[in-house]
C-alpha cells in the first residue's frame, strides 16, 4: 500500500511539473509586452523620409525634412511609400522574431514572413533574414541620425 501511494504522489509531482511546462500563459506571458515595445524606423536613402512602424503594421510616425519637400509630390508619394512598407515590413519580420523565441520551432513563424517578404519585394530570405540582435545593442535615435535603411534603395 506504501508503494502505490507513493507511486501516486510522484506521478501528481510530475504533472504538476507538466502544467506548469505546458501553461500557454506561463510560457508566452512575456511576449505581448515585447510585441506592445516593438519599434522599427526606416529611412529613404538620403535620409529625407522617415516612418516608424510598431507591431502589426501600426504606423506610429512619418517624418519629412526640407530635402524630401523639394522632390516634389509624386517623387515624395513614391518615397514615402517605398519607406513605409520597409517599415512595416521590417515590424512584421521583427515581431515574427519575437513570436518565433515563444513557439519555438513547434511552427515556422518566421520563415513564412520571411518567404513571403522575399516574393513581394522581388529578394531573397537570406537578404531579408535578420542579423543576430544583442540585448546590449542600443536603438536607434532618430533625434541622433542613427537611422538606417532596412531595405537596400534597390529592393524598393
Amino acid at each position: 500500500m506504501q508503494e502505490f501511494e507513493d507511486l501516486v504522489r510522484q506521478f501528481e509531482r510530475f504533472q504538476e511539473g507538466v502544467r506548469v511546462v505546458d501553461d500557454p500563459g506561463d510560457r508566452y506571458a512575456g511576449m505581448g509586452p515585447e510585441i506592445a515595445a516593438l519599434e522599427v524606423s526606416a529611412s529613404s536613402p538620403d535620409r529625407g523620409v522617415t516612418v516608424v512602424a510598431g507591431p502589426n503594421g501600426a504606423v506610429k510616425a512619418i517624418r519629412f525634412t526640407e530635402r524630401a519637400m523639394a522632390l516634389g509630390p509624386e517623387a515624395l508619394g513614391a518615397t514615402a511609400l517605398g519607406v513605409l512598407q520597409q517599415a512595416v515590413a521590417a515590424a512584421a519580420r521583427q515581431q515574427a522574431e519575437i513570436v518565433q523565441r515563444y513557439v519555438g520551432d513547434d511552427l515556422p513563424v518566421l520563415e513564412q514572413v520571411l518567404q513571403t517578404q522575399a516574393e513581394v519585394f522581388g529578394t531573397t530570405v537570406d537578404q531579408l533574414r535578420p542579423e543576430p540582435r544583442h540585448d546590449d545593442q542600443e536603438r536607434d535615435d532618430p533625434e541622433d541620425g542613427g537611422e538606417r535603411p532596412v531595405l537596400r534603395g534597390d529592393q524598393w
